[in-house]
Order: C-alpha cells, then sequence, then structure tokens
C-alpha cells in the first residue's frame, strides 16, 4: 500500500471514529441543581443559578449599598448611577443602560402577550415574566419577609420592600417635602403636583398617570378576579387587594385614633378618619362647590357631574358611576338585612348604614347644623341641608330650567320629563 493509499485510509478510520462518538445534542440540559431539580446547558450557567438557593451576595455598591451574588450583576447595576443611557426606544424616547433592557422594553409596544398563566389564564409579553408570576401560585422560590410575613417573587423586590421596615426614607418631594423610602415612590407621587394623566381608560374615561394604573384599572370592567381568599371566598382583581383584605380575619387592630381611641386593620383607614376631627376639607368641586378631604373623593364625585354611569344593574337597569356603587346596591334587591341596631332595632343591609345610624343615638361623630341645632350622621348630609337656610338652587333642570337646592329633588322632578314612574300600587295597576 502506497503512502498516500495509507493517509487515506487513515483518514476514513478517524471520520468513522468521530462517526461512532455518541453526539451531544443542541440544547440538551445534562446540569442539574441538586436543590430544585432545575436543569442547564453550561455548567456556568447552573453555579449563577446556585447562589440563588446560597444567598450569598459578595459585590456590593459603593454609593447605594445594593449587594449581589455575581459581578457582572453589579457592573450592571453601577450603569443606574453613571447615569448613561445609550439605547433608546424610536417609539416613545424611551431611554435604557442596557441593550437587553431595550430589547425587552420594545415588546410592549407590540401588544403581543404570547405567555399566558395557565392557573388564572393571566398574559405576559415576555416568558420570564410569566414564569416569575408563576411563583405566586406554586410558592416556589418565593423570597419571605422575616418581618411581616409579606412574599416576593423576587429577591430585589423583598430587598426593595425591607427599606420599608427600617424607617429611613431619604428621597424628599421638592414641591411639599413629603419623604419616601424608594425612589419610585417619589417618582409617583410627583406627578400629584404636574396634575398630567395621559392614559385614559376607553370604557370609563377615567384617566391615570402611569399605564400600570390603567392597566390595574382595566382589570375591573373586564371582571376576572384572579385572587381569592381562602378564609371566606371573596375575590379580588389585584393581589395587593387580597393582601390587605386577609388583615381583617385576623383581627388585629394596630392602627388607633389618638383622638377618640378607633381602632384600624390599615394605616391608610386611620389616616382617612383621622379628618373627621380636623375638618379640613381642601378639595373642592368647581362645579357646585362641594368640598372634600380627599382628593380621590373629589374626583369620585366628579363623576356624577360627568354623567357617565359605567355600572348597571342587572334586575331594575339603575346605573352607578361607581362599580362598589353597584354592588352595594345588589343587596337592596335581596331583601336581606342582617345588620340591626342594638338601641331601637332598626336593620340594615349592610355594616356601614347601621354602624352610621347608631350615631344618632350615641351624639358621637354627629354633625350639627349651627343654625337650627339639627343633627346629621354624615358630613354630607349636614352640607346638603346647610342649602335650606339659603335662597342658593344650584341644581337646574336641563328641559325646563327649574331649579333645586338638592340633587334628588332634581332626579325626582326629572322623572316628569321622562314619564318614568318607579312606584305603582298593587291594587290599581
Amino acid at each position: 500500500m502506497s503512502s498516500t493509499q495509507k493517509d487515506q485510509h487513515g483518514a476514513r478510520s478517524q471520520r468513522s471514529q468521530e462517526a461512532d462518538k455518541p453526539h451531544r445534542r443542541k440544547g440538551e440540559k445534562k446540569h442539574t441543581c441538586d436543590e430544585c431539580g432545575k436543569a442547564f446547558t453550561v455548567r456556568a450557567s447552573l453555579k449563577q443559578h446556585q447562589v440563588i438557593h446560597t444567598g450569598e451576595r459578595p459585590f456590593s455598591c459603593d454609593l447605594c449599598g445594593k449587594s449581589f451574588s455575581l459581578e457582572g450583576s453589579l457592573k450592571q447595576h453601577q450603569l443606574i448611577h453613571s447615569g448613561v443611557k445609550a439605547y433608546s426606544c424610536d417609539q416613545c424616547g424611551r431611554a435604557f443602560t442596557q441593550s437587553s433592557s431595550l430589547q425587552s422594553h420594545l415588546v410592549t409596544h407590540s401588544g403581543i402577550k404570547p405567555y399566558s398563566c395557565d392557573i388564572c389564564g393571566k398574559t405576559f409579553s415576555q416568558r420570564e415574566s410569566r414564569n416569575t408570576h408563576l411563583r405566586i401560585h406554586t410558592r416556589h422560590d418565593v423570597y419571605c419577609c422575616e418581618q411581616c410575613g409579606k412574599e416576593f417573587t423576587q429577591s430585589s423586590s423583598l430587598q426593595k420592600h425591607l427599606v420599608t421596615h427600617s424607617g429611613i426614607k431619604p428621597y424628599s418631594c421638592d414641591e411639599c417635602g413629603m419623604e419616601f423610602t424608594l425612589k419610585a415612590s417619589l417618582k409617583q407621587h410627583q406627578v400629584i403636583h404636574t396634575g398630567e394623566r395621559p392614559f385614559s381608560c376607553d370604557l370609563c374615561g377615567k384617566s391615570f398617570s402611569s399605564k400600570g394604573s390603567l392597566k390595574q384599572h382595566q382589570l375591573i370592567h373586564s371582571g376576572v378576579k384572579a385572587y381569592s381568599c381562602d378564609q371566606c371566598g371573596r375575590a379580588f382583581t389585584h393581589s395587593s387587594s387580597l393582601q390587605k383584605h386577609l388583615v381583617t380575619h385576623f383581627g388585629i387592630k394596630p392602627y388607633s385614633c389618638d383622638q377618640c381611641g378607633m381602632e384600624f386593620t390599615l394605616k391608610a383607614s386611620l389616616k382617612q378618619h383621622q379628618v373627621i376631627h380636623t375638618g379640613e376639607r381642601p378639595f373642592s368641586c368647581d362645579l357646585c362647590g362641594k368640598s372634600f378631604s380627599l382628593k380621590g373623593s373629589l374626583k369620585q364625585h366628579q363623576l356624577i357631574h360627568s354623567g357617565v354611569k359605567a355600572y348597571s344593574c342587572d334586575q331594575c337597569g339603575r346605573a352607578f358611576t361607581r362599580s362598589s356603587s353597584s354592588q352595594k346596591h345588589l343587596v337592596t334587591h335581596s331583601g336581606i338585612k342582617p345588620y340591626s341596631c342594638d338601641i331601637c332595632g332598626k336593620t340594615f343591609s349592610r355594616r356601614g348604614s347601621r354602624n352610621t345610624h347608631l350615631r344618632i343615638h350615641t351624639r358621637h361623630d354627629v354633625y350639627c347644623c349651627e343654625q337650627c341645632g339639627k343633627y346629621f350622621t354624615t358630613d354630607a348630609h349636614l352640607q346638603q341641608h346647610m342649602f335650606t337656610h339659603t335662597e342658593e338652587r344650584p341644581y337646574q333642570c336641563d328641559l325646563c330650567e327649574k331649579t333645586f337646592k338638592a340633587p334628588h329633588d332634581l332626579r325626582r322632578h326629572q322623572q316628569i320629563h321622562t314619564r318614568k314612574r318607579l312606584y305603582k300600587c298593587s291594587y290599581c295597576e
């Protein structure tokens, strides 16, 4: 055999030996995590993942103290402090520090959400967002706050939350001096001073300062309530609403009023209550002059003047400006009045109505008219009563221009024009 033939035979033999070797399939996940069983194609990815279970974060930022498990993650984070955002979106102009962040953002403009949750049906534009969301249902790889028990799907979210327990509020508003624990909370607050609300709901016209708030609001109209209470079965559209509701079952009311000693489960409820004692009502309606203690209450009131009533009753057709009003109204059709007054025996369909009624007997938190001495259980009723002492008639009929002192008098009058008769005699109809 010549040398040329030997070389050709040797090359063929080598190729044959290579062919006999088992081929590694592309994308094969040979490296598995001993803790949770998750598999990876590259050993380096496995090592990076294992840090989640150890909790080790040896790399910390000199500027803000935030710590990371990988040096690469620290370097990416430091770009935030540098202020350099080299990657910008052509559609909305939003800039990002990393190219990957821009690519993830561009999907939001397409409106396509191909990834859905098999449990609650919520859709996502990115697979990672869907997988992160699944942790809420599976309780796998969730991060729990040791101080309050609140759970998070990401370690970074838990780290942000922990700041709320420290009491440190490094971010303050230049306009009013209000302080915040998170920079994102400050930005969200600053919109109050600008008044800008570019995102509006197509169904009811309500506007919002952020796109996220609009999306949360739209869930109300969709009717999807993916979060339900294990104890009473009540369902909610948002996870945060469920968390707040769960506190009511514990019976713990850590927040008490210094003025009257009334206790509350939520801090927000206490703040809302305290306005009763101060009497401050800085927010007034431009159309009718009615004043409110909260900006949110004014906005809800303004829906009355807009005429938009997106929520209607299936049984009688009555329409409402708010979903909560519609839900309360539905109880009246059931005829059930489980709440009774211990003093006079009067029954009510809602606990709030019974509690308001009790003020008549206790004279606690009642509102008195200075001109005639008449008592009222709510400030709204007192304000409405005050019109009887003046000649002012701010409510006018669009059809005949007749004026009225109270809105319910106007509504009763308008039935004359519509020929609508709500109450019929059972004997002569």
